[in-house]
């Protein structure tokens, strides 16, 4: 059981203190990866970001993930495979899906960031961070994504999944630290004895804890 999502980060930085001569940069998956990945920076005297990813879900079954648009200069879109060969999207749909997401996205980190431009990850250690993974679908798009610009290890780091997800994402990084690997594995939220939903005046706050340390 893990206490909350900045016990998690804090020790989450410990597993990964030999990434701090790596030149890491850590991106957190809001809202629920950014009180983790503060402390994961903290710990490593590395930069913050947050890498923003949208789920385009079918238009008569919202919910199922046909594919995912992922923050970044341009946005990068990922198709979940395996649901476009049984339920394919014409272009139009495709496009008119993520211009709403990719809109959403800007205005997110209007919110967050202030407008500020994504950091680059190309040469560097990219760590990659999020409070929790059930399928990993959301964790799989952003990982696929940041592949293409070019980093020069790709790290992935949660507090709690289960053993299958973290074997199939392995496959796509150099290195995973996944501090709970329970089985059976339960919704994310019940290996927390915290996990309250983050609003965003509580992310913004946390952020600027953290620009003030």
């Amino acid at each position: 059981m893990i206490s909350t999502r900045e016990e998690a980060g804090r020790r989450l930085g410990q597993r990964l203190a030999g990434e701090r001569d790596r030149d890491a940069v850590v991106l957190a998956l809001p809202r629920g990866g950014v009180p983790v990945a503060v402390e994961i920076a903290a710990a490593l005297g590395a930069p913050l970001d947050l890498l923003f990813v949208r789920k385009i879900g079918l238009p008569w079954q919202r919910e199922l993930a046909y594919a995912a648009v992922v923050d970044g200069t341009p946005p990068e879109v990922v198709i979940n495979e395996d649901v476009a060969r049984l339920e394919p999207l014409t272009e139009a749909q495709l496009e008119e899906a993520t211009r709403e997401e990719v809109a959403e996205i800007e205005r997110r980190r209007s919110v967050y960031m202030a407008g500020r431009a994504p950091l680059a990850v190309a040469g560097r250690t990219v760590i990659l961070v999020d409070d929790g993974l059930a399928t990993g679908t959301t964790a799989r798009a952003a990982l696929l994504a940041l592949r293409r610009r070019a980093p020069d290890r790709l790290v992935l780091a949660v507090p709690v999944a289960p053993p299958d997800t973290v074997r199939e994402l392995a496959r796509l990084v150099d290195a995973i630290v996944c501090l709970e690997t329970p089985e059976p594995f339960r919704a994310i939220g019940l290996h927390y004895q915290d996990f309250h939903q983050l609003e965003d005046d509580e992310v913004l706050a946390i952020l600027a804890a953290h620009s003030g340390r």
